[in-house]
């Protein structure tokens, strides 16, 4: 310390000012005595060392040094002084607008330099007119000038506009420049201007400059046009981790980039890169996007080896990682070994542990981290899939409180979750307060009363949608399947939905074309379901169950068959109700040996545990055929007990072959387990009236009676709206006369009964000739 007292007391200036770093004095208290013991206080480069050197790393020293020179006269000031004092004025914005003062009283205000100081204190002061009013006043203001003003710009149009009207007057741009006005035309809606500038930047030749380039890469990438960025950054003549980590980031947000994203991290570390958070983050993001855990396990081990272990924004790109590599109990070692844990953090833990996302949610607010938008998204997704009606009335108060229920995602997720609970007037509720309703919140109620059954107030809600906004994709699936599923919506409701989706450019989206498929498929369209099949480019297994099961309906065994072997030449592996559809059609065809052959290859070839339909299929395909020993063999060898469907299906073929003893059983046994099911009681019955057992027949009448066990009444619909179209088809039943027009719709159904009969006649004459 001795030793450079002495030589800052006898070095002339120029010495003073070329000593390296490792000579210069970084304590203020020392540098404080230095400046005392200066034997020439006059000299002004001395002063001008000491301010720089001590405004670097201590901005109160810089200030008092300066104050002392105020204390020492004039002479010891110059412009340059001024400006250090205003750069070291951060925070203090008071003594900086007294040192403004001082500069236009003692005509220091006409330095350039002065006057960019002050604009810089001003623009980081939130004082940006002061600045601006300055600028104003310059007469020829530099590109330094410029950038100072660029950067205090709150609104993007008009730092773009301020910019352009610069350059018009000759003030030529610099890296600096180009760098600020690319970098706001990257994060706000100005792409066209940002490319203008990029022929700018080649038509000044400055396309060189790293800056820039690095700037450029981030305006590309993004807006998504990564070709572009790639292009750029292949051609830069040097890059730096910047560059690098732009493309990185570029690669892995656009989303189908992924593995150029994990090329490019592997470039970085064969070329020896000096990797930072931003450059493990973006990696690790395409490891998780592409399912790559070996990868991702490896730059784990990298970080760790980096010192990165603890970094909180990559250690929660690591547990969503291992999250999408299934890998849970990992990413719950990274999540439990975070000394510092922040909202992202307990918001992935939520999302990804479904089970306990409640308590976790409790811990995350006992570790003082305030929840957010995001946060309640999870949580309320969890709650409804574990069907946790009361713990999500809980959620729901506590958002209300804290006015997170405001939010439309939070209420949103409200909407689903009172729908998924079939508590459709808390749904109804939530989005009638609602104060603004995106497309989102009546796809939530549309949904929500197709899955709960109420096709009719679908169909409805949807209706009304459209009156206030345009409908999606998301919008016609669901209301499409409501068109489907209802028997009483007359089909001209689905026939309008094709038009309108067609008008809105969407008749080619895989989402709609599926629910269109679908509906016109369970409305018995066949060919309008076949042309729609034709019409999709990739068919899905959705695609494929739907048209299988279109034809299956209507018992057209030939081209269920056809259908299902074009599909495994597709190589689309079926699925349960694939093989649901395909052995009912075997079954009313009897074709007893294809469908054992079916369902033996869905269990051996395609790993699909037989549910309690497809044994029930079975049984039915074998009592059809009277294969009635082989029916009840089958019935006990059902692993975990034949259900419901089984028995019934039982039941049904002994009435048909008047096996009474078997019958009897299936029927006892159907009424153990459903009571109030008729159906079991009238098929008993009636076997025992065609044996001639009047008796028991009237046996099971009166169990009926005494059981209160009422006969579901069969309902036949008739479309009878007018040209406009109603949404309630007509639904009637046996002698029904409540209609104004029943006497139209039973002459109506006795020429098509007449019609059916002639054709039936005609097909067993023609089978007879054969």
């Amino acid at each position: 310390m001795i030793t450079r007292h002495l030589i800052f007391k006898t070095l002339p200036t120029a010495t003073l000012n070329t000593l390296n770093k490792s000579q210069r004095c970084y304590s203020f208290q020392h540098a404080n005595h230095l400046f005392d013991e200066i034997p020439h206080p006059d000299n002004i480069s001395i002063h001008r060392s000491m301010l720089t050197e001590i405004g670097k790393n201590c901005h109160s020293g810089a200030l008092d040094i300066f104050k002392k020179q105020l204390h020492l006269g004039l002479f010891n000031i110059d412009e340059v002084a001024i400006a250090i004092a205003l750069k070291a004025c951060r925070g203090d914005l008071k003594f900086g607008c007294q040192i403004h003062g001082f500069a236009v009283t003692y005509g220091f205000f006409g330095y350039l330099t002065v006057s960019n100081a002050l604009m810089s204190l001003y623009c980081k002061s939130g004082e940006f007119k002061k600045a601006l009013s300055i600028f104003e006043d310059l007469d020829s203001p530099d590109v330094v000038s410029l950038n100072t003003i660029l950067s205090g710009f709150q609104d993007v149009e008009d730092a773009l506009s301020f910019a352009c009207k610069i350059n018009s007057s000759g003030v030529k741009f610099d890296a600096v420049t180009y760098t600020t006005v690319l970098s706001r035309c990257a994060h706000n809606e100005e792409f066209c201007f940002g490319s203008q500038l990029h022929s700018l930047v080649l038509k000044c030749g400055m396309e060189g400059e790293i800056y820039i380039g690095n700037a450029l890469i981030t305006l590309y990438t993004k807006w998504g046009k990564m070709v572009e960025a790639d292009k750029l950054f292949k051609y830069m003549p040097k890059k730096d981790l910047v560059s690098w980590n732009a493309m990185l980031s570029g690669y892995s947000q656009e989303g189908n980039y992924d593995v150029e994203a994990i090329g490019a991290f592997v470039q970085m570390v064969r070329e020896g890169m000096k990797l930072d958070h931003v450059s493990f983050t973006s990696v690790l993001s395409s490891c998780g996007n592409e399912i790559n855990l070996k990868l991702g396990r490896q730059v784990h081990g990298l970080t760790i080896k980096r010192g990165f272990e603890m970094h909180v924004s990559l250690c929660n790109v690591l547990i969503s990682m291992y999250s999408k590599c299934e890998v849970i109990k990992d990413a719950q070692m990274v999540f439990w070994s975070m000394t510092d844990r922040n909202v992202i953090s307990w918001t992935t833990m939520i999302s990804i542990n479904k089970e306990i996302a409640v308590s976790l949610f409790n811990e995350m607010r006992l570790d003082g981290v305030y929840p957010n938008e995001v946060t309640f998204v999870g949580l309320i997704n969890a709650i409804t899939t574990n069907d946790m009606v009361s713990e999500g009335k809980m959620v729901h108060g506590f958002c209300m409180k804290t006015s997170f229920v405001s939010k439309l995602n939070v209420a949103n997720s409200f909407i689903t979750m009172y729908a998924r609970f079939k508590a459709l007037e808390d749904s109804k509720k939530v989005f009638d307060e609602l104060e603004c309703r995106e497309i989102v919140s009546w796809n939530a109620l549309i949904s929500g009363y197709d899955h709960s059954g109420m096709y009719q107030e679908a169909v409805q809600t949807f209706s009304l949608a459209r009156v206030h906004l345009q409908p999606n994709h998301y919008s016609f699936g669901s209301v499409l399947s409501a068109i489907g599923a209802s028997e009483s919506i007359s089909i001209r409701h689905g026939e309008m939905c094709h038009s309108c989706l067609m008008k809105l450019g969407l008749n080619k989206d895989p989402i709609v074309l599926n629910a269109l498929l679908d509906m016109y498929a369970k409305r018995g369209h066949l060919l309008e379901s076949l042309k729609i099949f034709k019409e999709i480019p990739e068919r899905s297994q959705i695609a494929w169950t739907a048209i299988i099961s279109a034809y299956a309906r209507h018992g057209d065994y030939e081209s269920v068959m056809n259908l299902f072997k074009e599909m495994e030449r597709e190589h689309v592996r079926p699925d349960s109700l694939t093989f649901l559809s395909v052995l009912t059609v075997c079954g009313r065809k009897g074709m007893v040996d294809k469908g054992r052959e079916l369902f033996e290859s869905m269990v051996s070839v395609y790993s699909i545990e037989p549910s309690h339909e497809h044994y029930s299929c079975m049984v039915d395909m074998l009592g059809r055929a009277g294969r009635l020993d082989e029916a009840e063999e089958l019935v006990k060898q059902i692993p975990g007990g034949p259900g419901l469907s089984v028995f019934q299906s039982l039941l049904g073929s002994c009435r048909v072959h008047g096996n009474v003893e078997l019958g009897q059983w299936a029927a006892d046994t159907v009424m153990q387990i459903e009571p109030q099911e008729s159906g079991s009681y009238v098929l008993m019955s009636n076997l025992y009236a065609e044996k001639g057992d009047w008796e028991k027949a009237a046996m099971i009448r009166k169990m009926m009676r005494n059981r209160g066990v009422k006969k579901e009444i069969g309902f036949s619909w008739a479309d009878v709206g007018d040209t406009a179209g109603s949404l309630h088809l007509h639904g009637f039943s046996s002698d029904d006369k409540s209609h104004k027009q029943w006497e139209e719709i039973y002459r109506m159904a006795e020429c098509l009964g007449s019609g059916m009969k002639l054709i039936l006649k005609a097909g067993e004459e023609v089978a007879l000739q054969v």
